[in-house]
Parts: structure tokens; sequence; C-alpha cells
């Protein structure tokens, strides 16, 4: 009998046990390896056992986030039982080697915080390949190449080159989406991006001669500013796949799974060589490339004062708009304006080409004939590595029908002794020099027929717009302001009675989500036809309401609807009640 008793005793304290551990909330952190290789990938995942708000994830230092964070939600109801589990899943990749501490993350569960360890993790050297062809790194690693094709590896300064970055893939592998993690910034290039379009797949395309699916991804043309060892970033993709796994169905195939691969090009070095200092001519002012040059004239003989230009025009292939065209020389006595500078230019894979040309207005004073002064372009041609100087033709411009330099131009001179003594009176009757002065006519605006009609027309308006506001714009107010009453009238009652369903979870979710719904309608001025998910959340955010707040209230609404069908425990029912008050609050005030 002492025995029954003693193991009855053992019974119900381990029930107790049991209970009080069910009733623990946990926040852990797991991975899926505590040591991996610098091109390895580890996943992180964030599970609690209790729903939470506000996650803070750790800083992820020294490790590159190539997607994340995946929120599940996992509810069970077995033998009356309830169990709960949410997880934040993180997948990481290393920046460098060494030992690598993951920080702790946060989660604030029903009031109080809760914090996960620290975890250490060892990153060694790049491992091996997998040499097993049903491994699915394997087979990714072995079926996907971006590579960037350069034109030249050791161009002249500011000598044009081409980069081509090209996606290839092959089957078993096909891509579903790719996202561009880091781009290229070429901070010491002057750089175009030739524009592609939507990106195509050629089916036909070759990799170190086997055939693989090609996608140009990117093109650039670029000119170095500096000589020397210049690093070119790489470009970073990360890639939606699909993949065939290990395991397979009923009828022998293999089973498709969905998988992320981060892949880059590489950081390319690029030698730029200086351009050589013998032999540089003194009219050289950075021009690299392939040019003509010529000086034209739009009109060689003029009349003095008219005016004429004179257009400096370089076209060809190469930096057109890095460099300083010549200056025109002329004599003094031309006035010379200042250029307008006219480009016109397009970059394609073989470079800028096109032409550059500077318009100048010049204006002659006097006549004469006026010599331009022929004008040196000298650019250095990096196929031929050598300097070329083109010269323009002396032109002249013929002047006529103007004064004469140094001396004065005189117009409209009459000679006085040549003006008869005697004019007669008659000559002058013309001239009228007796003026009389009569008053014009005015007529008062004031208490005039124009006067009185403008009044009364305002004053109906004045009549119209008080009638408007006082029948019309008020009414539609009052009842607006009317319905906003009722809906907050209606959202504290379905609380109040969700307060008093505490016993009940699915009457009490359900009085919660109706308590929840008109209150947005109250707030938001919004029909209950319009409360969908996607409707709230961007109404919310669009009156200002923050971020977190917004996804708060779609989560809340979303553990109503599937506490409908697994209810929680009385301490998730306590917790919702309490969130759904504060999340109203919350609104309320940044509303």
């Amino acid at each position: 009998m002492v025995k029954s008793k003693a193991l009855s005793f053992l019974i119900l304290i381990s029930i107790g046990l049991s209970l009080h551990l069910d009733a623990q909330v946990t926040f852990d952190a797991k991975v899926s390896k505590k040591r991996l290789g610098l091109n390895e990938r580890l996943r992180v995942d964030f599970v609690m056992n209790e729903n939470g708000d506000n996650f803070v994830p750790p800083a992820f230092t020294n490790f590159l986030v190539v997607s994340g964070p995946q929120q599940s939600v996992n509810r069970s109801w077995v033998n009356g039982v309830s169990s709960f589990s949410k997880t934040y899943t993180y997948f990481l990749t290393p920046k460098s080697k060494g030992i690598i501490n993951l920080s702790q993350a946060e989660i604030t569960i029903n009031g109080e915080v809760y914090k996960t360890s620290p975890i250490k993790i060892e990153v060694t050297e790049a491992v091996e390949k997998p040499n097993d062809p049903n491994n699915i790194d394997y087979l990714t690693d072995e079926n996907i190449r971006l590579v960037a094709e350069i034109s030249n590896s050791s161009p002249y300064l500011n000598e044009g080159i081409t980069i081509v970055y090209k996606l290839y893939f092959r089957n078993p592998i096909s891509i579903t989406d790719v996202q561009e993690l880091e781009s290229p910034s070429y901070g010491d290039f002057w750089s175009s991006k030739i524009n592609i379009g939507r990106a195509q797949v050629n089916p036909r395309g070759r990799y170190k001669g086997d055939p693989y699916n090609e996608v140009v991804w990117q093109k650039v043309v670029l000119y170095p500013q500096k000589s020397g060892k210049l690093n070119l970033e790489p470009l970073t993709l990360n890639l939606s796949l699909t993949v065939p796994s290990n395991r397979r169905d009923l009828f022998g195939r293999r089973i498709l799974t969905q998988g992320q691969k981060t892949i880059t090009a590489g950081r390319k070095i690029l030698n730029v060589k200086p351009l050589p200092l013998e032999g540089q001519p003194e009219s050289f002012s950075g021009a690299v490339g392939q040019f003509d040059f010529d000086l034209i004239l739009s009109k060689e003989a003029l009349k003095a004062s008219e005016s004429f230009q004179a257009k400096i025009k370089v076209n060809g292939k190469g930096n057109l708009n890095l460099f300083k065209l010549p200056e025109i020389n002329v004599p003094n006595t031309l006035e010379v304006y200042e250029p307008e500078r006219i480009e016109k230019i397009k970059t394609t894979l073989s470079g800028t080409q096109g032409s550059v040309e500077e318009n100048y207005t010049i204006v002659p004073q006097y006549q004469g004939k006026y010599p331009i002064p022929r004008i040196n372009f000298s650019f250095f041609n990096p196929k031929t590595k050598t300097y070329k100087t083109l010269s323009s033709q002396e032109l002249i411009v013929d002047v006529y029908e103007g004064p004469t330099a140094g001396i004065p131009s005189v117009k409209n001179t009459t000679d006085v002794s040549n003006i008869p003594s005697t004019i007669s009176d008659s000559a002058f009757r013309f001239i009228q020099l007796n003026t009389k002065f009569k008053p014009i006519k005015t007529i008062s605006f004031w208490m005039s027929f124009k006067f009185w009609l403008i009044f009364g027309f305002a004053f109906i308006i004045l009549i119209l717009g008080y009638l408007a506001n006082r029948f019309i714009i008020q009414k539609l107010e009052d009842s607006s302001i009317t319905k906003q009453r009722l809906a907050k009238k209606l959202a504290k009652k379905y609380l109040s009675s969700a307060e008093k369903a505490f016993g009940n979870p699915v009457n009490f979710y359900e009085a919660l989500e109706r308590s929840l719904h008109n209150y947005l309608k109250a707030k938001l001025k919004i029909e209950t036809s319009e409360l969908s998910k996607v409707k709230i959340e961007s109404l919310l955010r669009h009156k200002k309401v923050e971020t977190n707040v917004a996804k708060d209230f779609i989560s809340l609404v979303e553990n109503c609807e599937l506490a409908r069908y697994a209810p929680g425990s009385k301490g998730s029912i306590q917790a919702d009640y309490e969130r759904a008050s504060r999340i109203m609050a919350t609104i309320d005030r940044q509303l």
C-alpha cells in the first residue's frame, strides 16, 4: 500500500514537472554546422515555442546574407495537447577565415525579452568540391559559370576597353531568378554601361568548347584614368535554382528541389600602361584613339559688323569626351565669343565613337583681310603606339564695306557752307508752334452699374458657398463622424466580448478578429469588403504607420485565422488580447 502511494506521488510529480516544462518559453539558435569552408554555406534557424514580436537578428558580422529571413509557423494538436513553433531562417556565406562569433538574437514574448546564446563558427580554407555526381553542390558548381570577358587586360591610359559579363548554365540546372548582390564600382575608370534590354538566353552558347546556355548579363565600356595595376571589383549574383535531388518518385523520376547559389566573376587586375613621354607633342591634350580633325568657316567674305562661325571639329573613335579641343587664335580686331560645344557620341562594344565640335561666333569690326592661323591637334594611337598631329589649313576672311582700322567713321555729315542763306518761311509752316489743351472726360467706376453688377455677383457666390457648406458638406462630415463612432463602439464591444470568451478559444478569436476589422473600418474609413491583408498593410503604410506595427497587425489577424482551426492555450489567448490592445493604442498614437 505504501509502495503504491509512493508510486502515485512520483507520477504526480513527474506530470507536474512535464506541465511546467511544456509551459516554459524557449528561444534557441541552431546552425547547420559549426565548422565550414570559406566556399560553403551556413544555415541558421532561430526557433521559439511561443509566438513573439519585435524579432531582432544578429548583426551577422563577417557573413554575407544570401537569403532570409524566411519565416515558418507550425501548429499541431495531438490528443488534446497543442504545440506551437515559429522559425526565422537565414542562409549565410562567410567573408573571411577564422573563428567568427554569431552574436545573440532577440525576441519579445508575452512582454518579456528573450535572447539566444552566442555561437562560435570556425571558417577554414575553401573545401574541395564533392566528387559525388548526385550531390547538389557538385551539380551547381559543375554546371554554372559567371565569366567576365575583357577585351584588353593591358591597355594604355585613357584607351577604351570593354567588359562583357556572361552567365553560363546547363542541364540539369535551371535558373528561375537572378539578383545582383554586388556591382563593380569602377572607381578608377570612366565607365559607360551599354543598355542590353531584357536578358535573353542563348541555348547555343559555348564555354571552353562545351555547350552551355548563355546569358549576357552586363556590358561596360571603360577608360582607365590611372596607370599601374588597377583592381576591377567583382560582379556577384544570387541565383534561384531548380535542381534534381537524390530522391525519386513512384515512377523512378528524380524529384526537383529549389536552391540558392551565390556566384561571382572574381576580382580582376588590369595592368594600365602610361602614355609614352618620348615624342609627345606640345599640342597633345590627352586624346587617345583614331581621329580626324578640321577647321571650318561658315563664311570667307562678309561685311563689317556681320558675323561668321568657325567650327573646330574632331571625329573618330576613342575618348571623345575626355580631352579638350584646341582653341582658335584670331587677330585682336575680330571679336570672338565663347564657343558652343556639341557632342554627337554613341557607345558600343567597339568603344566610344562619333564627333565633338566647338562653334565660335566671330564679329569683325573693320574691313580688311584677316588670316586665321592653322591649328594643331595631337592624339595617341594605341594600335600604332605613336603620336600623330593633324593641322588645319590657314584660312583668310575678307571683310568689306566697313570702317578702316585707325580712321573714325563719319556718317550723315553736312557742310554748313552749302546751306542756302535765304529760306522762305513757308518751308516751316507745317510745324505747330501753339497748342491747346482740352480736358479728357473720365467715367467714375464707383457706384456705377458695373460696380453694382460685380458686387451683387460676389454676394450671391458667398451665399451659395454658405448654403453648400451648411447643408451638404457638414452633413457628409457628420455622417462620416457618426459612422466612425459606431465602428469604435463596435470595436470596444467585440473586444469586451473577446475578453469574456477567454475560456472558449474559438469564440475568443472570432470576436477578436471582428474587433480588429471594425477598428480598422473606423480609423481608415474603409468598407468591410476591402479588408484584405494586402489592402490593410498598404493603407496603414499610407497613413504613416510604422512598418513593424503594420506587420504586427497582419500577424495578429493571421493568428486569429489560424486559431479557428488550432486553438491556443490560455497563455496565448491572454497574450493575443494584450497584443491587440497594444497594437490599437500604437496605431491610434501614430495616426
